[in-house]
């Protein structure tokens, strides 16, 4: 999963992160319900945060394109702040556990 593959192979970049995505998700969903003594709440809860973590890739994924159709950015912009904003919090690691404010 990544912002490049995204990015660079548009739609298709997007539906294979997507793939990798809903097969992890589906491999840990798989694992938690085979295990026994995992309470209801807790697999709700997962399932829940699977379903926000979908939405909110869908949103990210629309505004990117939106500000990319509009020109307000270009693709290699969008991909740098990117990376930026990943190494900014001490490691580029695919994540960012820093202050949304710059």
């Amino acid at each position: 999963m990544g912002w490049g593959r995204m990015f660079f192979l548009g739609n298709v970049g997007q539906q294979l992160d997507i793939s990798d995505l809903a097969h992890d998700l589906r491999r840990v969903i798989d694992e938690i319900n085979r295990q026994e003594g995992v309470d209801d709440h807790l697999k709700r809860s997962f399932e829940r945060i699977a379903r926000e973590n979908h939405e909110l890739r869908l949103y990210m994924a629309a505004t990117t394109r939106l500000l990319v159709a509009k020109g307000l950015v270009t693709p290699r912009e969008l991909a740098d702040m990117v990376n930026t904003v990943d190494r900014s919090d001490g490691q580029a690691d695919g994540r960012f556990n820093g202050d949304l404010n710059p």
